[in-house]
């Protein structure tokens, strides 16, 4: 089977290209920009151009899309081409080629609003069962791209799986705040905790979910680190985020005491991966307490994969405040 890999010059694009590449799989890598992992540059808004790359493909991972950095930049009619026209492009071309299924990967962005706790409310309980309210135009042209994928689902039977991934971009964050008071190590480790996912599991649920696309149908998956919280913490992460982790892993105040870091105070939100781990039964590996065996022994935390793909850079201009140009 070859997988056309879309956005193969990004991060999880590259991530699949060299997993597929090491396993010896047949794939194929289409992006806008050059790369070692790119074998044919275009854009997927070329409808020429996908029908022609697509005739020797079996399955499509979908990757490529403007990102949450580039609202400060681009037009909300770029992000339509982009994320949405692209979409409904490579979803034409699939069903005319006889594709077998279509892996898309979107984003915990889409719930948007719904991520935000008024007041003293507890934090956000994050499954596929809340409707999402997009705060951006990023959110709002990933939410229509799936919107796409399921009708194309319902009314061509394509096989369709949604990967809504939370955070697994190895750059500093783009809150200031964050990015003052938090190393990016430190930062991501917390993060681990509720609301990222290390490339490599995000890479062997695209996987299982080429695997498993004909047997499912249709279906949306939170792809996120399996969460040590349950529902009943959700008050006091809110509260004192600290004294529930600690709680947890009794071994984490010394393990972070040594490296100078410290955890979040407040928890706004838990992405919760259940479905994805009983529907694709996906096993992610990278979560909080192999954070903590890494400290132990001195180890990065990350995955090899994503050492190996590192940092990208989402524009070509130099900003003077860090990564991005705004918050």
């Amino acid at each position: 089977m070859t997988v056309l890999v879309t956005g193969s010059a990004g991060h999880l694009g590259e991530a699949v290209m060299r997993y597929l590449r090491a396993a010896g799989r047949s794939s194929l890598g289409l992006d806008v920009k050059p790369s070692p992992f790119t074998d044919q540059v275009g854009s997927i808004c070329d409808k020429r151009f996908v029908t022609r790359c697509i005739r020797s493909a079996q399955a499509v991972v979908h990757a490529a899309t403007l990102h949450k950095p580039h609202v400060a930049t681009h037009s909300w009619q770029d992000f339509i081409d982009a994320n949405v026209t692209g979409t409904l492009v490579l979803l034409e071309a699939a069903l005319d080629a006889g594709i077998d299924c279509f892996v898309y990967v979107s984003t915990t962005s889409t719930f948007g609003l719904t991520l935000t706790p008024v007041g003293s409310e507890p934090a956000a309980w994050m499954t596929e069962n809340l409707i999402p309210k997009p705060k951006n135009v990023y959110g709002v042209s990933k939410l229509m791209a799936e919107s796409l994928c399921e009708l194309v689902h319902k009314q061509r039977s394509l096989p369709v799986v949604v990967l809504r991934t939370s955070r697994f971009f190895p750059e500093a964050d783009d809150n200031r705040t964050i990015r003052e008071q938090y190393e990016t190590a430190n930062a991501q480790a917390n993060e681990l905790l509720y609301r990222r996912v290390d490339i490599e599991d995000v890479v062997t649920a695209v996987l299982l979910a080429i695997e498993k696309a004909r047997g499912i149908g249709f279906a949306r998956y939170i792809i996120s680190a399996t969460t040590p919280f349950t529902a009943g913490d959700l008050t006091m992460l809110r509260r004192n985020a600290p004294q529930v982790v600690h709680r947890l892993f009794p071994e984490c105040e010394p393990l972070y005491a040594a490296r100078g870091w410290k955890l979040f105070p407040q928890i706004d939100r838990v992405y919760v991966n259940e479905l994805a781990r009983t529907g694709l039964s996906w096993k992610p590996k990278y979560d909080f307490a192999h954070v903590l065996e890494c400290l132990r022994t001195n180890r990065d935390f990350r995955s090899a994969l994503a050492r190996e793909v590192g940092s990208k850079r989402y524009h070509d201009t130099n900003f003077p405040d860090g990564p991005y140009p705004v918050d």
